[in-house]
Formats: C-alpha cells, structure tokens, sequence
C-alpha cells in the first residue's frame, strides 16, 4: 500500500473515494523489560527526554501502523482514511496501542 494513501484527513486530495470497506484496526500490547525500566528510570532522574520509553512508544506505533495496513490490504482496499491512534494502559507497566481507521478503494481523479 502507498503510505501517501494512509491518512487523518477525510479525504484524499486528487482521489475518488469508489467504496468505504469498513474499520481496520492493528493492536499491539507492550511493556519494557525489567532491564529497560531500571534505564529509564535512571534517565528520569535527570529529566529531560526519556529516550528508552520513546523507543519503546515508536516501536509500539510502527508495529500498530504495519497491523493497520495488513489488515486494510487483506480487505482490498488500497488507503486508509481518517486514520488515528489510541494507547490504553492495560495494567501498570503494559500498553495497548490501536492504529484504526477506514479502509477505502480509491481511484485517481
């Protein structure tokens, strides 16, 4: 799937919306090592950016964002529009993070 066709908007400028598939959706659940939160805890006493909790957060979304499209492509759509993310904590230390939106067969205008 072209990543240019995956987006927040309503609509895609220089496409025709030929049908709406439905919702998609990719969910991961993650949570850091006990060596990862020992290192981010050292990093928080400082302050500042927490480096290993924001790779933790951007590996989460990447792996939610390939769910999404795998999910979309298996429908036969070709974009995804009004795409958005959510992250729940599921309990202390692990999180749910959704990529969702609607699966759409687009053309060219």
């Amino acid at each position: 799937m072209d990543h240019s066709l995956i987006t927040t908007s309503t609509s895609l400028e220089g496409y025709r919306i030929v049908k709406h598939l439905g919702v998609v959706r990719g969910i991961t659940v993650r949570s850091r090592s006990i060596g990862g939160n020992i290192a981010g805890g050292f990093q928080s006493l400082f302050g500042g950016r927490l480096s290993i909790y924001v790779e933790l957060c951007e590996n989460a979304r990447e792996e939610a964002y390939q769910l999404l499209i795998q999910h979309a492509q298996a429908i036969g759509a070709n974009a995804v529009i009004n795409m958005r993310y959510d992250a729940n904590e599921v309990m202390q230390g692990v999180t749910e993070v959704l990529a969702y939106g609607t699966a759409a067969a687009v053309e060219k205008i």
